[in-house]
């Protein structure tokens, strides 16, 4: 089994965080994005992952590629590297990694989360992640026959025709099949708003009587601006504290400070006269003192003093002294 993550843009609605961090990368609960979303996929896959293949913009740097190849090895896998240099579509990204596309494949854009409890269906062409929505208009969604299987692809349906929202996470047996419909697409500057969509390519599979069937997941976790960063943050420590998981590193100092699960504490973090949760990641080498804060999420190396923090995002290696309440500072930041 391989996976192919287009990672797109490093994700302006994101900004300041991903100015000098792609989107991918910013840490949920003390892990990039991207290495959950990977991790999650290989648990509801059960296969041994081959390869994951990345397909990024050249100048998210080598560092960042170092990065993506390591998430990749700790899976066991290998990692390739791709580049989409030009934003021409869902297609054409996925097409940047055309040599990787032999034998089952899972596609997944890597800007979402999610937690699923089901099998995947080998036997099927192809199996497309969907989660229930109270508002599909706003989704691309799919319609189901009574046999379970997928018959129309519906891009913001106007009147309803189904409450399954298409999540970016796709299953392929043949991986040689999809990259043959996405060429044909390319080939006939077949384009949609001057883009190539993957969704003109499944519609073409489907024509030919390909077998679709969902894979429904339980929770649908974006990553697109500050505010539902900072809420998926607090949905995904609840999921972990609930499974178990030890998110407090035992290098973490403590002194007259309380911890209010679910938090995730990184290693050689300092607590000082401070409350931390309940719903708080603080990575690596953060410093707190005299502070409160709850539901918020820290990168890495930034100091926090004299402050009382709710619904907050900050960057790696700022530093916060204040007292205000709902703030979002990027990289390199000082607020004094």
């Amino acid at each position: 089994m391989k996976i192919i993550v287009p990672m797109a843009g490093r994700g302006s609605r994101l900004r300041p965080h991903t100015l000098t961090v792609p989107k991918p990368l910013i840490p949920i609960a003390g892990k990039p994005i991207v290495h959950r979303l990977v991790e999650d996929i290989a648990g509801v896959i059960n296969q041994d992952i081959e390869e994951i293949a990345f397909i990024i913009h050249k100048d998210f740097g080598t560092t960042v590629e170092k990065d993506l190849i390591a998430i990749a090895e700790k899976l066991g896998s290998k990692g390739t590297i791709y580049y989409q240099n030009e934003a021409l579509g869902t297609a054409h990204a996925i097409m940047c990694a055309k040599e990787s596309m032999t034998g089952p494949i899972v596609v997944a854009y890597a800007d979402t989360l999610f937690r699923a409890d089901f099998t995947l269906d080998t036997s099927a062409d192809s199996v497309i992640w969907v989660k229930q929505v109270e508002d599909p208009s706003a989704f691309g969604v799919v319609q189901l026959n009574d046999n379970n299987q997928i018959v129309d692809f519906v891009e913001k349906p106007k009147n309803f025709v189904s409450d399954l929202a298409i999540i970016g996470i796709y299953y392929f047996k043949s991986g040689e099949t999809l990259r043959a419909e996405l060429q044909y697409l390319l080939d006939n500057n077949v384009v949609k708003g001057g883009e190539y969509q993957l969704t003109d390519g499944l519609e073409n599979m489907k024509v030919k009587g390909f077998k679709f069937v969902p894979g429904k997941v339980d929770e649908w976790m974006d990553c697109g601006n500050k505010n539902v960063t900072v809420e998926t943050n607090s949905r995904m420590l609840d999921f972990l504290h609930q499974d178990g998981e030890n998110l407090v590193h035992p290098s973490v100092t403590i002194e007259h400070s309380t911890i209010i699960p679910p938090c995730f504490i990184g290693e050689d973090v300092i607590l000082i006269n401070a409350t931390v949760g309940p719903n708080v990641s603080l990575g690596k080498a953060c410093h707190v003192s005299d502070t409160e804060i709850k539901n918020s999420l820290v990168q890495n190396h930034s100091h926090i003093k004299n402050a009382k923090l709710d619904n907050a995002m900050i960057g790696s290696h700022a530093s916060f002294d204040g007292n205000f309440t709902s703030i979002s500072i990027g990289d390199y930041s000082v607020l004094e």
